[in-house]
């Protein structure tokens, strides 16, 4: 088997997931293929991706590939564009209703032996804290996401720490002006480069 169809067979959060206020099965969502030019690094997939298999699909991924100037067949070209979050599987939601983390087992298990499948890309966007301090280090998780993104020309050109395109950030969009004016002419300009 392939390493996405192992990714695929995964069952190991299933009694996790099961306690959780949804109680669903896992369903991991890989999305990846040698040789990708952009890798997106991001938390976990969400309810709707659960649902449907197909990772962004939703209003986030709306914004995201807003953000980079692609469409949504660019976007989904596992030759262009590999699509590797902390977790593969949507982790559920909390009694309140808010998403719970990426379970850690499934970078522990996964995440090395996919950054070898996929190769070096050019370009990786790390969206969200989990994704920025995985791949920036301790420095990245005691900055937090709003300041490891005001920084984001320390990474650049290969690598872009982003927010969270969810809807609930659209506040930090406005409070945050500069990330529309000076970050993402920049990151449309470097996907453009290296696809």
């Amino acid at each position: 088997m392939a390493l996405p169809d192992d990714i695929r067979a995964c069952r190991l959060c299933a009694p996790r997931f099961a306690a959780t206020a949804t109680r669903h099965a896992p369903r991991p969502v890989p999305w990846f293929a040698p040789g990708a030019r952009i890798l997106i690094v991001g938390q976990a997939p969400g309810m709707r991706v659960h649902e449907t298999g197909l990772p962004f699909n939703d209003r986030s991924g709306d914004r995201l590939r807003d953000w980079l100037g692609l469409d949504r067949d660019t976007f989904y070209d596992t030759a262009r564009v590999a699509i590797l979050p902390m977790a593969f599987c949507f982790p559920g939601y909390n009694a309140k209703g808010s998403d719970l983390p990426p379970p850690a087992i499934c970078a522990d298990t996964w995440r090395d032996a996919a950054l070898e499948h996929i190769g070096p890309a050019p370009l990786t966007l790390l969206i969200g804290g989990y994704a920025q301090g995985w791949h920036l280090g301790r420095a990245a998780k005691r900055a937090g996401v709003t300041r490891t993104v005001a920084a984001w020309r320390d990474h650049a050109p290969d690598r872009f720490p982003l927010p969270h395109p969810s809807w609930r950030n659209t506040g930090w969009l406005k409070a945050n002006p500069w990330f529309s004016a000076e970050l993402l002419p920049a990151l449309r300009d470097r996907v453009k480069e290296v696809l």
